[in-house]
């Protein structure tokens, strides 16, 4: 059938196993007036007549032989738009699950067109019923993407996203093939400065949010990685930390000397790892050394006033280690994700 959409206003559906629901999706916004591209991310012979139904409503429908991941899925759509589309257009991604409205998807397509460069996110606010896993993932998501790029979003992990034509190069250069792309988006744009606003939408699960692909295993790893690298080298030099502490300190006796001490030994190992292993860093090694030496005396600063003061107060000074230690932990991370062993482009 003959379509009679707007080229200047697209929607990127990326869609694997999806039921009758993405027919629903692609019917609705090409009823809002959408060019729609749906992106066929490996789903197989089973799931052909949803796609076939689904084409009826869609500009152009994409296929990928085999799954490789809703980052590349967005990709290939992006690249797709941006080789047959010519400018001046706005693109929005939608997931084909049906949580996500057409009316949103509308108004966040009209945002992104008034606001070029920026990236446009539908935020929900979780009001309502609201599977407990979902709940649960953003908060997590919410809290470690606020420490480590400073930057505020409620929902990180939402899948309604808009954007102006000329920020197409740019995404398709962001690393990513499964759920850690639209992570690894956000992270980019906030350490490049760039734009972010969020418009509040309606909170949509369906069927308890059974149709989603998201592992929450495999993908909470992908998208954590580099807290979880960066949690274990901690532990490797808290534990060489506290071993050289309580070595120390039981046969000197003298607190002071011990933390002094086993901090210098735990701080070259926890360098060396991090540095090479955790951000793989491509700053320059007296740079970094300088700074993460600057690092460490400040937190064996702070850490040796919080030990003195807390076993002052009567603790037990073997067991208080365990929670300063805790909150240096978060100070250090943030410090070295951000300015120590950021790497920056040109």
């Amino acid at each position: 059938m003959e379509l009679n959409v707007d080229n200047s206003k697209i929607a990127l559906i990326p869609a694997y196993e999806p039921d009758e629901k993405l027919i629903n999706v692609a019917s609705e916004l090409y009823d809002k007036g959408f060019s729609v591209i749906i992106v066929d991310d490996g789903s197989g012979d089973k799931y052909k007549h949803v796609f076939e139904a689904a084409s009826e409503y869609a500009q152009y429908v994409l296929v990928h032989e085999k799954n490789s991941g809703k980052g590349a899925a967005l990709k290939t759509g992006l690249k797709y738009i941006y080789e047959n589309f010519s400018s001046p257009y706005s693109v929005v991604t939608v997931d084909a699950d049906g949580q996500h409205r057409s009316l949103d998807a509308d108004n966040i397509w009209e945002l992104s067109s008034r606001k070029k460069g920026t990236l446009i996110l539908g935020g929900r606010r979780f009001t309502g019923k609201v599977p407990l896993r979902s709940r649960f993932g953003n908060t997590v998501t919410r809290f470690v993407f606020r420490a480590l790029s400073g930057a505020k979003v409620y929902d990180t992990q939402t899948g309604l996203r808009a954007f102006s034509d000329d920020l197409i190069p740019y995404l398709l250069e962001i690393a990513g093939d499964r759920y850690e792309y639209e992570m690894n988006m956000l992270m980019r744009f906030a350490e490049d400065k760039l734009p972010i606003y969020e418009e509040e939408i309606e909170t949509v699960y369906l069927d308890d949010n059974s149709s989603t692909h998201f592992n929450t295993i495999r993908d909470s790893f992908i998208i954590y990685k580099e807290l979880l690298k960066f949690s274990g080298s901690s532990f490797i030099g808290f534990c060489v930390d506290y071993l050289m502490y309580c070595i120390l300190l039981s046969v000197t006796g003298q607190l002071v000397f011990s933390n002094v001490a086993a901090r210098i030994v735990s701080a070259s190992v926890n360098y060396t790892l991090n540095r090479n292993v955790v951000f793989k860093s491509r700053a320059s090694v007296i740079r970094s050394l300088l700074q993460y030496a600057a690092l460490a005396v400040f937190i064996l600063a702070i850490n040796t006033f919080l030990l003195k003061f807390l076993t002052g107060l009567g603790l037990n000074r073997y067991l208080i280690k365990i929670p300063v230690e805790i909150i240096m932990f978060s100070l250090s991370w943030i410090i070295q994700h951000r300015v120590i062993f950021r790497n920056k482009r040109a």
